[in-house]
């Protein structure tokens, strides 16, 4: 990623109000460096929120639909739960990590917690397919319902929709882009043999 789209983002943050009542909350955004590039975590002192690539094209967006639906103001900072889940990341890269721990906050549609619910089931180095997680929820037939849920997973690698693929066996889409998707898959099969 470009220095300066991660300073540009930095600076999207940093320029937001700090409280503008006694009654608003506050979230806390960092950025931070991993293997498959720059990363954005927003979070309370309770859980995350939001876990996204930093150069996904759309992110100020939904940065902003985050705060509408939380009616929150979002800060520059760090909180337990960022902390957690920068170190459990870091463990996922190296291989020594392969279920989450850090507490998530799903904003959602009941139909989209569900779907994430099934795809946090996908055991570690394994993957299945949207018809597949479809069944799974009872909602066979519903296969691009489910795939749209999973597009709307704004807890990347957490909840991981990077292993659905195609029934065909190919990729197919991923909104951190189909090289990290390949990457995520094969780093984790390594990690399982």
């Amino acid at each position: 990623m470009m220095p300066d789209l991660l300073s540009r983002r930095a600076e999207f943050l940093s320029m937001q109000p700090v409280k503008s009542n006694g009654c608003d909350k506050i979230l806390s955004a960092t950025y931070f460096d991993t293997r498959i590039g720059p990363m954005l975590v927003i979070a309370d002192d309770h859980a995350i929120y939001l876990l996204e690539f930093a150069d996904r094209s759309n992110l100020e967006r939904k940065v902003e639909r985050l705060k509408l639906q939380t009616k929150t103001t979002i800060i520059q900072g760090i909180t337990n739960p960022i902390k957690s889940i920068i170190f459990e990341l870091e463990s996922y890269f190296v291989g020594t990590l392969i279920e989450f721990k850090t507490p998530l906050h799903l904003l959602g549609t009941t139909f989209q917690k569900l779907a994430w619910t099934e795809l946090m089931r996908i055991p570690y180095g394994q993957t299945t397919n949207y018809a597949t997680q479809a069944e799974a929820i009872e909602k066979r037939g519903s296969y691009r319902a489910v795939a749209n849920a999973n597009g709307a997973n704004q807890l990347v690698i957490v909840i991981p929709c990077h292993r659905i693929i195609n029934s065909n066996g190919k990729l197919g889409g991923y909104n951190g882009g189909i090289a990290r998707k390949k990457w995520l898959i094969d780093h984790e099969k390594r990690n399982t043999q």
